[in-house]
């Protein structure tokens, strides 16, 4: 993946918890054990494509309020397509790898600020 990618923003993220960067990395440390991914691909392996819409959108506000800047964008467009119905299974894929970078970026983050 690209250098310029960003996959956790610290800057943005400590600011939207007015600066606390000690809660920030507490509320990154939670969304380590968050289900919503693992939703969306049972879902869609279920053909169950309402919950997954739901399990897609609580995954897209997280990331947006946790300022996982990658992951959010692949997400939105995750949304958009299991909103059509049509979900490439390519998009899946790039989304379940940028998830795993991003929580791998998550672990640096919280080894820097403990």
């Amino acid at each position: 993946m690209a250098d310029d990618i960003v996959y956790v923003n610290v800057e943005d993220g400590s600011k939207r918890v007015m600066n606390n960067l000690k809660l920030y990395v507490k509320l990154l440390s939670k969304f380590k054990d968050d289900k919503n991914f693992d939703g969306i691909k049972d879902c869609l392996t279920a053909g169950e494509m309402e919950k997954a819409q739901i399990f897609a959108h609580t995954l897209k506000g997280l990331t947006a309020n946790l300022s996982l800047s990658e992951l959010y964008k692949q997400c939105v467009e995750l949304e958009a397509q299991i909103k059509a119905r049509s979900v490439d299974p390519g998009q899946l894929e790039k989304v379940g790898a940028v998830y795993d970078q991003t929580l791998a970026e998550i672990d640096k983050v919280i080894a820097q600020n403990v």
